[in-house]
């Protein structure tokens, strides 16, 4: 269970991490579009591609933990067969059964809303790439 729990905070540390490095660099293009613009096509492709390549590994990490935490999780239901309550096999399924069916189809894992936010600056990067380009 603890590790499950210390993967978990590992990913929130990764991701606090990314979303820093993203948004400073997001930032300091967004400030620095005049002089990008100034430069050579291939520096504004370089800096793209910095932002580009963080998004790529950002969310491969992301997989990554949520393959982690899937293997954790089926040793751990595995465990609970032994056991008289089954805690987590539990949990995963009244969320699966969603008490508010009106406003959403099921529950929406947090590992698949936060693969969107790399997504996300992908298209930050690839809009202020093309930004430099017409400036």
């Amino acid at each position: 269970m603890e590790m499950a729990d210390r993967v978990s905070a590992r990913r929130g540390t990764a991701n606090a991490f990314f979303l820093s490095v993203q948004t400073a660099l997001v930032t300091l293009v967004g400030f620095g579009i005049p002089k990008l613009s100034e430069s050579p096509w291939w520096v504004a492709l370089a800096v793209a591609s910095a932002g580009l390549t963080l998004s790529a590994a950002w969310w491969m990490q992301l997989r990554s933990y949520r393959d982690l935490n899937t293997a954790k999780f089926k040793v751990i239901n595995k465990l609970e067969e032994r056991l008289p309550v089954k805690i987590f096999a539990d949990e995963w399924e009244v969320l699966k059964s969603d008490p508010i069916p009106h406003w959403r189809k099921r529950y929406a894992e947090l590992g698949t809303s936060e693969r969107v936010v790399p997504l996300v600056f992908v298209v930050v990067h690839l809009i202020l790439f093309a930004g430099t380009l017409t400036v």
